[in-house]
């Protein structure tokens, strides 16, 4: 799995690519949790490039938003299509996460937002 982080102004973009396996899913969970130490409060994981992900795959992204929505911080996981969907449809988990057609969908929604829990303003 390649992971590759971008911004569009106060938003973190996460492009994971590969698979997300056992491995893979950890260094996602810990990259997203030292950028919450960091107060980056507004992320999108882009899956479009995901080939396959697995029970630990969706554990991470359920440990990642779980916490987000603790934490009152902005998530969305764009581009989930083939694989990845079956996998969320087939465990009905679909509805559990915040996902959204596309990148420019995702900036749309989380830009509304107002100010989020780690406000450094």
């Amino acid at each position: 799995m390649d992971i590759k982080i971008r911004t569009n102004q106060h938003i973190y973009i996460i492009d994971v690519e590969g698979v997300m396996d056992l491995y893979y899913s950890n260094q996602l969970k810990e990259l997203v949790m030292k950028m919450i130490e960091k107060k980056v409060e507004r992320f999108i994981i882009n899956v479009n490039n995901v080939k396959s992900i697995d029970s630990s795959g969706i554990g991470a992204l359920i440990f990642i938003s779980s916490t987000m929505k603790k934490m009152k911080l902005g998530l969305a996981i764009t581009n989930v299509h083939g694989p990845v969907r079956q996998v969320m449809e087939k465990t009905r988990l679909a509805a559990y996460f915040p996902l959204y057609e596309n990148i420019n969908e995702a900036i749309k929604e989380l830009s509304a937002q107002p100010a989020l829990g780690n406000a450094l303003v």
